[in-house]
């Protein structure tokens, strides 16, 4: 039997818990028919916590999460917080589990599934066979950057400002884990700033050249500005493999990839640190879906982008390559049925519930596993 790993689980708000159930579900099937345990710990954050606790993460949960081997994050958010103090909102909790476990790489895989090709917004002939991956510095840049704030000017007028700013070494961490990514798959990146107007763009064209003559000459680098990186993921995304860029950018660029795949609903997350003396990294996964408060509640929230956020937990956390694909493939099985929720309802079908393709996901993993 697999050796126990610790995971904690931190469901969230919207759709966050209904979800979570289903990967509940895969994780209790994995201990039965895998003989792969994990011990497990819940805890809540964002707006469950804030309602609980007055805050959106507590001292425990980030202790929790420290000694975790890894954390699996459903959702945050929705309306009723729209009015609480920034410090205080629900998505201070998810960025503070970023900052204070150092999680500075994160992970946004675009892969088109055959059977939801139809789902894109562009022509199939032009998403058949995306698999990119697009690591996004998740812990410096402008969302942390300082100074920042809103002044009154002599003249009345109120100006707000951001500052943008990385170091070398900011720049150097997350730029090997994307070659490192590369070297594993098609073994190019494509590095993504806009050095022709922004200093901290010089720097990181810099550094990202310097790492790679020093360290991976072996992968094939590219750089492109961020604008015409965001005009080429619509025109032909196949031609990437590998994209990595700062936190603005690829906050930007990862959303615009999600979408190539038709479905915010069936893409997964992770977000790592850097290993420590053991090789353990911290990590934290999550699907890129948002609370979806619309549907919270209704047992219609797809669950598959959680399901892939923990094969990607598997994988990246555990090596458990073979049992990550066999959830992959679960869900490659599933959809290729023709079970969908309604957020990927094919023609002439009625969608089936979250619970309802939990229940189909056991199935198929059953048939996998038999």
């Amino acid at each position: 039997m697999t050796a126990n790993k610790s995971l904690l689980i931190l469901p969230g708000d919207g759709i966050g818990p209904e979800v979570m159930v289903q990967v509940r579900r895969v994780v209790d099937w994995f201990a039965l028919r895998r003989e792969v345990t994990f011990e497990v710990k819940e805890g809540v954050v964002g707006g469950a916590s804030y309602d609980m606790y007055g805050t959106p993460i507590t001292e425990e949960t980030m202790e929790d999460a420290m000694a975790a081997d890894a954390v699996l994050f459903g959702s945050v958010g929705g309306p009723q917080y729209d009015d609480a103090p920034r410090e205080l909102r629900p998505e201070m909790g998810l960025l503070r589990l970023r900052k204070d476990l150092d999680l500075f790489a994160n992970l946004r895989p675009a892969l088109t599934f055959d059977a939801l090709l139809d789902a894109s917004s562009l022509k199939p002939e032009v998403v058949k066979g995306l698999d990119l991956m697009i690591v996004r510095e998740s812990t410096g840049g402008i969302y942390f950057g300082t100074p920042r704030g809103i002044e009154t000017l002599e003249n009345g007028q109120r100006r707000g400002f951001d500052t943008q700013t990385y170091t070398e070494s900011e720049i150097r961490r997350v730029t090997a884990v994307a070659f490192d990514l590369a070297r594993q798959r098609q073994g190019k990146v494509t590095s993504v700033e806009k050095a022709n107007v922004m200093e901290s763009g010089v720097l990181w064209r810099q550094v990202v050249t310097e790492l790679h003559q020093s360290s991976y000459s072996d992968v094939e680098l590219g750089h492109m500005y961020a604008d015409n990186c965001a005009m080429q993921l619509v025109r032909e995304p196949t031609q990437f493999d590998v994209i990595v860029s700062d936190n603005l950018f690829g906050d930007i660029l990862s959303d615009c990839a999600a979408m190539l795949t038709g479905s915010l609903g069936m893409l997964p997350s992770a977000t790592i640190g850097a290993p420590d003396e053991s090789g353990r990294r911290r990590a934290l996964y999550e699907p890129v879906h948002g609370s979806a408060p619309d549907i919270a509640g209704k047992d219609m929230a797809n669950p598959l982008a959680c399901l892939l956020s923990f094969a990607m937990l598997l994988r990246y956390s555990f090596d458990l390559e073979e049992d990550a694909s066999l959830v992959e493939n679960a869900v490659q099985a599933v959809l290729k049925s023709g079970v969908r929720t309604s957020d990927i309802m094919a023609p002439g079908r009625a969608p089936v519930s979250t619970s309802g393709m939990g229940d189909t996901i056991i199935r198929e993993l059953d048939e996998q596993a038999a």
